[in-house]
This record gives structure tokens, sequence and C-alpha cells, in this order.
């Protein structure tokens, strides 16, 4: 991984983990983190590694998609905090389909890669019970 030093290397990384991250592939999504990267989840859920987003996804929705509409990114000291902002689409576990579903996805990303990802969204207030 190169190292980042500026904010457009802190985009380009977070952008190349959020594909990684929607085509499945748990190495490149990996490649993308520094190796005591914490990603944070709607109700505290903790992940370390892409493999477990997956699977924890995967009793969540049968599939789920990001429409990003909006990126900024700052610098903190030697940290880039990035933000995504969009909306989830995709399909529940039994097939229904959903879209317009608010998101917000935070990176802290220091010279080594990402160390923080933290999510919020609205799928818990509109997930069929």
């Amino acid at each position: 991984m190169p190292t980042i030093s500026s904010e457009q290397d802190a985009l380009d990384l977070a952008k190349t983990f959020l594909v990684a991250i929607g085509q499945r592939d748990s190495a490149a999504a990996a490649g993308c983190l520094a190796a005591d990267a914490v990603l944070i989840f709607p109700g505290g859920v903790r992940r370390r590694d892409p493999a477990a987003i997956a699977a924890g996804s995967a009793t969540r929705y049968r599939s789920i998609g990001k429409s990003i509409d909006a990126w900024e990114v700052s610098r903190q000291g030697d940290v880039f905090v990035v933000y995504a902002r969009g909306t989830l689409f995709g399909e529940w576990p039994d097939g229904t389909a959903f879209s317009g579903i608010r998101f917000i996805d935070r990176f802290e990303v220091a010279p080594h890669g990402i160390t923080l990802q933290e999510v919020w969204n609205d799928t818990g207030e509109l997930r069929p019970r």
C-alpha cells in the first residue's frame, strides 16, 4: 500500500475500500486497512476485517450496495478524515427490494491505511420485522 500523504490519497483509499467491500473482495479490502483497524457498524457492532463484514451482512441482507452522493475530506494532524454520504439499495433476506436508505461512512486514514471506519444508516428503522 502506498503511504497516504494527501487528502486525495485518503479519498482514493476510502473509495478503493468501499469498491472492494461492494464486490466482496475481502483481500483487496484488507489491503486498505491498517493492521490495527477497527470497523464499527450500527448498534456498536465491531469488526476487525472485511471477511467479518461480509459474514455479518449475509444475515441482514441478500444483497446491498451504496449510491454515494458526496465525499468530504479533512485533515486532523497526521490523520485524514473521509466522509461518504448517500443511500443504500439491495434486497432483504426475503428477497424484498429496498432503496433510498440513508447512510454515512466516516473513515480515519493514517499514513499506513484506514485505522477506523464508522458506519451509520437507517436500515434498523426500515428493515422488515
